[in-house]
């Protein structure tokens, strides 16, 4: 067994991994072509001459050339559409793949527990663990490459075609990026650790059940009905605040980051504004 979890998903899953980097990679010239595009269908097509324009050889007019600009850059829009589908399609099935193999293999460990071991484990943390608990992994394998790779393209695709147009614009476009990079993380750390008091919670939340039930004759002879309703209420609040810690911290990330992204535009717009009035762009 893998002592690293990237190098478990690397092992099982590099040739589906790999497929999903070239499907990525595939994409970003697109991209940058459909940025270009409505530059070239701006400044050329609609605000230049009359003249004339040249096609593989051929002259065309103007309306020709308008029509065929924007005929290209649908199809372009097409394409990567295409390509962002394919691309959520075998992250998808990676994910369901890997999980599959870690369910089997999880299951395949507990088989090998001594018996004296089966009779102290608790079969709803057991259950929780290879159901519930592995869910929300079986996406994030199909993604762990794919999208931090395809977002820091992209957003490397999209800086460079500000830094073409102006290098001063470019600065202003990315002047918030620092920050984002170093609070971000630093703010999820705290997410991680209330996912896991979460996952714990779950875990002994499903085993209190199972014992409840496991053991109703017991619970029904006894009259302890109502100590165990208080038991589940008692479970059911603490997970109930982690939750709502949990959904504080989350909707705080996104609020700031939201905030992070609004402020690029406030620095584009005040550094490429001023580059105009001055004359300088």
């Amino acid at each position: 067994m893998e002592a690293g979890f990237l190098r478990f998903v690397w092992r099982h899953s590099w040739r589906w991994q790999l497929s999903i980097l070239a499907i990525t990679v595939a994409v970003f010239p697109l991209v940058y072509l459909s940025l270009e595009l409505p530059k070239i269908i701006i400044n050329d097509a609609i605000q230049g001459g009359d003249g004339p324009r040249a096609l593989f050889g051929f002259e065309i007019g103007r309306l020709a050339w308008l029509l065929t600009l924007c005929c290209a850059l649908l199809a372009l829009i097409g394409v990567v559409n295409a390509l962002k589908w394919r691309l959520n399609v075998t992250m998808g099935r990676t994910g369901e793949r890997m999980l599959r193999r870690m369910r089997y293999m999880l299951f395949e460990r507990v088989m090998r527990f001594p018996a004296a071991r089966f009779r102290s484990a608790r079969q709803g943390e057991l259950i929780q663990s290879m159901l519930g608990e592995l869910e929300p992994v079986g996406g994030f394998i199909g993604e762990v490459i794919a999208t931090p790779l395809f977002q820091g393209g992209l957003l490397a695709v999209y800086a460079g075609f500000i830094f073409v147009q102006d290098w001063r614009l470019g600065l202003a476009a990315v002047a918030m990026f620092p920050l984002q990079g170093w609070l971000i993380p630093r703010m999820q750390a705290r997410v991680i650790r209330l996912n896991r008091e979460r996952a714990l919670g779950a875990r002994d939340l499903a085993d209190f059940i199972g014992d409840s039930v496991a053991r109703i004759d017991d619970v029904i002879v006894d009259g302890a009905a109502r100590w165990r309703l208080a038991q589940l209420s008692s479970r059911l609040h603490r997970q109930g605040r982690i939750r709502l810690a949990l959904f504080r911290r989350k909707y705080a990330i996104k609020a700031v980051n939201n905030l992070l992204n609004q402020a690029p535009p406030f620095f584009f717009y005040a550094v490429g504004g001023w580059l105009v009035i001055g004359g300088r762009l």
